[in-house]
């Protein structure tokens, strides 16, 4: 750390710290996340897409920000990369419920990510954010995860 971020994580709760030690020290596996130079609150999360799921063999790159009343709050999430997904919309956002009202500041960032690595091998069309997606997904299941798989391809190659 320079001086610069050494003081910036002094100003931080412990709790952001010591998850951010966690995440650097103990990665989960397919999913990197590191808190950006500039602020220690903004991370840059890479997710490996899950195999046995049309997103397999993709890189996604994902934002991540915590709030001001972080953990009483959920942190802020979505994805830069491009995904056909019933629960992504077109700006990334994520509807997931531990991101609104099942959040509890017993989670961590590193169960919220595993949780969106989850949703990636298990699409809910049921509980959509991108309703064309999700009613592709319903209507022709084969040709929703053909399309999902050719924009992993176009999309989220390293």
């Amino acid at each position: 750390m320079n001086s610069a971020q050494e003081a910036q994580a002094a100003q931080l709760p412990r709790r952001i710290i010591k998850e951010t030690q966690r995440l650097l020290s103990e990665p989960a596996p397919g999913i990197s996340a590191s808190p950006s130079e500039d602020n220690l609150r903004y991370f840059n999360v890479m997710i490996l897409g899950p195999s046995q799921s049309p997103y397999e063999g993709g890189v996604f790159k994902l934002e991540l920000f915590l709030p001001e009343d972080y953990p009483m709050a959920p942190p802020k999430v979505r994805f830069l990369t491009k995904i056909y997904h019933p629960n992504v919309d077109k700006l990334g956002r994520i509807c997931l419920d531990i991101l609104k009202d099942k959040w509890s500041p017993a989670l961590q960032i590193r169960t919220v990510l595993l949780s969106i690595q989850a949703l990636l091998s298990a699409p809910n069309p049921d509980d959509p954010l991108a309703d064309n997606v999700a009613q592709h997904w319903k209507s022709d299941e084969p040709g929703a995860i053909r399309t999902a798989r050719d924009w992993t391809l176009r999309f989220a190659q390293s």
